[in-house]
């Protein structure tokens, strides 16, 4: 018996103890995961940041361009290889990209404070820079520097940061589109990046800005924009020679004032009006060539303001179906050519060649020179002063929905180019030394430039889109004759005739949105 209970009271005094343990063993109850919640304040999408009372929003798209006949993105060919048509031409170029957007907002007693990025992950083929060209293997970076030809190498590819800012109580810090921008940009119907007569910054440009609202949808901006990279083009010292196509190296100064900017706007449920301006300095180098050894000593040009005027118009809703719009936006600038020969990267000029019916030419060229001024120094029989460059062009688009899955637009645009007095002059006597032009030769460098383009797009799906947009692009140049020139390789010197040029491409796209 005793045996029995001693047994009985081991067994009790084993489990008491095991139960301790365990007990002992328990880990201490862990605090309440929390989850992302939804922010309604600020539309579909937003979260609150777990912990904060910030709300964010990560979106974006992955779109892949094809384009025929052009460069990437809808690059019509006007210059380089494309504008030759050469042999190094690829005529078909494609480009992949992934646009991440993030997008984070803060209710504070100021309103709310944003912080909103961009960045474009993109890769495409080598387009209009044929590795025949390159000089150096395609797989290693040219010293110094990188090239974004060698960079879309196998495997390669490159991030562009679009938008990066900052907005707190009506002020945007960073980049962003500029403040003299309609909502639109250049892109009233059309997906080609390279639609002119008027202005684009889509793609951003370091400024600081600040937006009053009056009320009843009227609103106010005020900027000042970095010029450096988006809004300066050329500026052209005339006692250095002018090349085949009427260009030479760029005199521009170096950055000494922003660009004042704004706008007046009113948003209604009809649609939109806006007129924008802005003042942009023109400050050249040197009276000597850009390079020269102690070209300080030569002198320099005064600085001169230029500027440009925009109005921009959007009805809605008009009468040809339930959503369709018209968008519509003319600019006039003197010495700000860039408001007017504008794309989402640098304002080109133009080289385009064709066939020719004269038999004393080898070939038709066509040119235009895009710069905010040109000034002929004092030593080279020039008055010593910058002859600010006029331009004024117009663009729009007339959008219509077929129905909830059909869509197209008709776009178009007319850009025009002056120099005039002794801008022309100077330029006409530097560009016919050693011509030996014909006997019906005559020099003009004014230029106008159209594009006329439809696009279809096709939703399936929501978020998921199909495009197909064709254009035309026309050069209308004013030379007349004939002139011995020695253009860029591969073209022969010979003599080539003055006539005007036309260029037609393809694009087509798929992109969905997230």
């Amino acid at each position: 018996m005793k045996l029995i209970k001693g047994f009985i009271n081991g067994c009790v005094a084993g489990v008491l103890t095991a139960s301790a343990t365990q007990a002992a063993d328990l880990p201490v109850k862990a605090k309440a995961i929390e989850y992302a919640r939804i922010c309604s304040a600020y539309g579909a999408g937003f979260w609150y940041i777990p912990g904060s009372d910030t709300c964010m929003k990560i979106g974006g798209y992955l779109r892949v361009d094809t384009t025929f006949n052009g460069g990437a993105q809808g690059q019509p060919a006007w210059s380089g290889d494309l504008g030759q048509n050469n042999r190094h031409v690829d005529h078909i170029v494609a480009r992949s990209r992934m646009a991440l957007t993030v997008d984070t907002r803060t209710a504070s007693e100021y309103g709310v404070v944003r912080t909103f990025l961009q960045g474009d992950f993109q890769f495409n083929n080598f387009g209009s820079t044929n590795p025949a060209t390159l000089g150096t293997p395609l797989n290693v970076s040219p010293v110094g520097g990188i090239s974004g030809s060698l960079l879309n190498g196998p495997g390669g590819g490159y991030v562009a940061v679009e938008s990066a800012f900052i907005q707190f109580a009506g002020f945007t810090f960073g980049k962003s589109v500029s403040a003299y921008a309609t909502p639109w940009n250049a892109f009233p119907g059309n997906i080609s990046s390279f639609l002119f007569g008027g202005h684009d910054t889509t793609t951003g440009v370091n400024n600081v800005q600040y937006t009053a609202q009056f009320g009843n949808g009227v609103s106010g901006t005020i900027g000042l924009d970095d010029p450096s990279v988006f809004s300066r083009t050329n500026i052209f010292n005339l006692s250095t020679a002018l090349n085949a196509t009427l260009t030479t190296g760029n005199a521009y100064a170096g950055l000494y004032a922003p660009d004042v900017v704004g706008n007046i706007r009113v948003d209604q449920s009809w649609g939109l009006l806006q007129l924008s301006g802005a003042l942009h300095e023109v400050r050249a180098a040197y009276n000597a060539a850009p390079g020269t050894a102690g070209a300080e000593v030569t002198g320099h040009p005064d600085a001169k303001w230029g500027g440009a005027v925009m109005a921009a118009l959007n009805i809605k809703n008009i009468p040809t179906g339930a959503g369709d719009d018209l968008k519509l936006d003319a600019t006039w600038s003197k010495g700000d050519t860039r408001q007017v020969i504008s794309t989402a990267a640098a304002s080109p000029s133009f080289a385009m060649f064709g066939g020719t019916g004269r038999a004393d030419a080898y070939q038709s060229i066509g040119f235009g020179a895009t710069t905010d001024g040109v000034y002929p120094p004092a030593f080279a029989g020039g008055d010593g002063t910058i002859h600010l460059t006029e331009a004024y062009g117009m663009r729009g688009a007339f959008n219509h929905n077929w129905d909830a899955f059909w869509s197209s637009s008709l776009f178009g645009s007319y850009s025009a180019v002056r120099y005039g007095g002794a801008a022309t002059a100077g330029m006409c006597a530097n560009y016919l030394a050693g011509k030996i032009p014909s006997a019906d030769y005559s020099c003009n460098p004014d230029f106008n430039v159209s594009q006329l383009g439809v696009i279809t797009r096709w939703v399936p799906v929501k978020n998921l889109t199909f495009s197909a947009e064709l254009m035309w692009f026309h050069l209308d140049q004013k030379f007349t004759g004939t002139a011995a020139l020695t253009p860029a390789a591969p073209k022969p010197a010979a003599r080539y005739e003055f006539k005007d040029q036309d260029a037609v491409h393809l694009q087509v796209r798929a992109q969905r949105n997230f």
